[in-house]
């Protein structure tokens, strides 16, 4: 009959049960009546815990409110049914002393101290007490005596310290950090913490000094100390970072984290050759397959610092072999790398071009044309279409890529796109309107179908079909990239402005086709229609917008005093007119990239965005506006 055992039954009772059967009544009624004793005494826990919770929340309410009295009363309370608690004890003090009720705080605090000696913390709240009453030498004496009982409590240090940052009493929290490692002979244990205070107390050196120490806490989250630095160093400070640095690689020769740091640092301040030398010694040290070197080089292109990517690619591609990560996409940045350095400007020649071209063919006739050099392939395409003007190559290029398996369908897209430019260039524009449909229609979502549906309303522009042309120019307005938005607003703009002020489109379609001949590179026919223009129309609003095609001309034929003559025309002449921010920014640029003549670019870049303020060059002038102005814009 072990059905009435019960861990609530002691075995003599048990043993009594099994020989007693008349006993069971009465075992029953014993064990009833302990369940209900225990979930009665259950009961009065939770309402107790449930009170006692009321009471905090209604405590913190009054102190959030400013009603010190009331939050004190309640506090005092809560500390006496739970007399460990330290934030009831701190939320008294807080309360008595804005209410100036300072010798009931210091009675408070003298009694927990008499009870609790031993918590550090107390003679903190002791001394703060005494700063309040103005009483800064007794304050002196309770700070000091906290941090020199670390001699005998050297645990406490942490606690200590952020008892008196607690109080913004920094000096004081550097001091027992400084003891309490000193004490421990651990110092690097609060590095962080002291790097911290320092920061806070403005004294760089040390900060940098401390954080340094502390660096492997950061081994998995370098961004934090880089961000921090970033935050806090001025230049000059960021060359007491590089003399820390190099201090603690000497000592340190195995310790990758100050290499990479140091590298940043050269980051920070656009030295990237010397960031280059870094990444490349700790690329050789971890055998990292050139991924830190990469990173420099694609830093360094987009900053349009060459030289530096071309060498930080030409590593990569020198180093390893095809089969690495990176280095097919080092190749190509590094043959792009080479194409914008001598595009660029306006002094290339062609045998920089057939030396160019030579190493795409060298490397493809390598590595064969496949799926895995398809990117590439795409470059080389573009390369021979623009730079050598040889469009059947480019084409046949493009086409295998579109036919190859494996390739991604963003790739692919990128091919049709382009092959699309190609085949309106040479006088195709129904492949090349097909090719962009397929594009819009499989990427329909995407940036790739914005740009091909970009293409195809310029498609129209150009064979004078101007209202569909507007309404997709209109409805690309809000696309997703700022750079096709821009460009559509231009042109809806541009088209709307031209149709209203003619009967006809005569004179619209005119212009359209010259700058469908632009775009086919067909130059001398593009002059000659744009002369046509001007000859038959000369008080036409399109006046501006002639020269400013004339002017892109020149660029491309690298006649800069023409184009600059062109770009000044318009605006010393077309203030008003919709292509006068146009000229500015591109004059700007040309001062600024191709004649290295930083002060009239700056000069122009700020009469940009003075002047034209609702251009959409605005941003992108005011930006490059401070950096030739000296702007550090990392910190901006």
């Amino acid at each position: 009959m072990k059905a009435w055992n019960s861990d609530l039954v002691s075995p003599e009772i048990e043993l009594e049960i099994e020989t007693n059967y008349s006993l069971y009544p009465l075992l029953s009624f014993i064990r009833m009546n302990m369940l209900r004793t225990l979930f009665v005494f259950s009961m009065l826990l939770v309402s107790a815990f449930t009170a006692i919770s009321q009471q905090s929340r209604l405590a913190n309410q009054y102190f959030a409110n400013g009603e010190y009295e009331k939050a004190a009363a309640l506090y005092k309370q809560l500390y006496e049914k739970e007399g460990e608690n330290e934030f009831y004890f701190q939320r008294i003090t807080e309360c008595l002393i804005t209410l100036k009720q300072y010798s009931e705080a210091k009675s408070v605090t003298e009694a927990e101290i008499k009870k609790k000696g031993d918590v550090l913390s107390l003679y903190v709240t002791l001394g703060n007490l005494y700063d309040r009453m103005n009483e800064g030498e007794k304050a002196k004496v309770q700070y000091a005596y906290a941090i020199n009982r670390l001699e005998k409590q050297p645990q406490h240090t942490d606690e200590l310290a952020r008892a008196f940052i607690t109080y913004s009493l920094f000096k004081e929290a550097i001091e027992a950090y400084e003891k309490g490692g000193a004490i421990s002979g651990n110092i690097k244990a609060y590095a962080f913490s002291l790097g911290d205070l320092y920061r806070r107390t403005g004294d760089t050196k040390k900060m940098i000094y401390y954080y340094l120490l502390s660096v492997e806490q950061f081994r998995n989250n370098m961004d934090y100390l880089k961000q921090t630095f970033e935050r806090n160093l001025s230049e000059d400070e960021i060359k007491e970072l590089q003399t820390q640095i190099f201090t603690l690689m000497q000592s340190n020769t195995e310790e990758l984290l100050y290499p990479e740091l140091l590298e940043w640092s050269y980051i920070q301040q656009k030295d990237y050759k010397k960031a280059l030398r870094q990444a490349r010694a700790i690329d050789r040290k971890m055998e990292a397959l050139g991924d830190r070197v990469f990173q420099v080089g694609n830093i360094s292109y987009n900053d349009e610092d060459y030289d530096t990517a071309i060498e930080a690619y030409g590593y990569i591609t020198e180093t390893y072999s095809i089969n690495s990560p990176f280095y097919l996409s080092a190749k190509r940045a590094l043959l792009n790398s080479k194409k914008q350095k001598i595009t660029r400007g306006f002094n290339f020649t062609k045998d920089d071009l057939l030396s160019l071209e030579g190493e795409y063919k060298s490397f493809l006739q390598e590595y064969g044309r496949n799926s895995q050099t398809a990117l590439l392939m795409i470059e080389y395409a573009d390369f021979e279409a623009l730079y050598m003007n040889n469009l059947p190559l480019a084409r046949e290029v493009l086409s295998e890529v579109i036919n190859f398996g494996g390739v991604q369908p963003t790739d692919i897209a990128t091919a049709k796109l382009k092959l699309g430019d190609y085949f309106l260039m040479d006088g195709d524009r129904w492949e090349s309107s097909l090719l962009y449909s397929q594009v819009d229609k499989a990427f329909k979502e995407g940036v790739l179908g914005e740009e091909a549906r970009y293409r195809n309303a310029r498609l129209s522009y150009f064979t004078s079909d101007f209202e569909w042309a507007q309404q997709q120019f209109d409805i690309l307005k809000s696309a997703t990239t700022r750079l096709i938005s821009n460009d559509a607003i231009d042109m809806s703009v541009f088209i709307m402005d031209n149709l209203n002020l003619d009967t006809t489109d005569v004179t619209l379609s005119m212009y359209a086709n010259a700058e469908m001949l632009v775009f086919q590179n067909r130059f001398q026919e593009a002059f000659v229609k744009l002369d046509s223009v001007a000859l038959l129309f000369p008080e036409h609003s399109l006046i501006d917008d002639i020269l400013y095609t004339k002017a892109q001309i020149y660029k491309k034929l690298r006649q800069p005093e023409k184009a600059i003559e062109m770009y000044s025309i318009i605006i010393e002449k077309y203030k008003e007119e919709i292509r006068c921010d146009n000229a500015i920014y591109e004059l700007a640029k040309m001062y600024d990239y191709q004649l290295n003549d930083a002060a009239k670019a700056q000069e122009l870049y700020f009469k940009l965005f003075t002047e034209y303020s609702g251009s959409t060059f605005v941003v992108d002038a005011r930006k490059r506006y401070r950096i030739l102005r000296g702007d550090n814009m990392e910190k901006s």
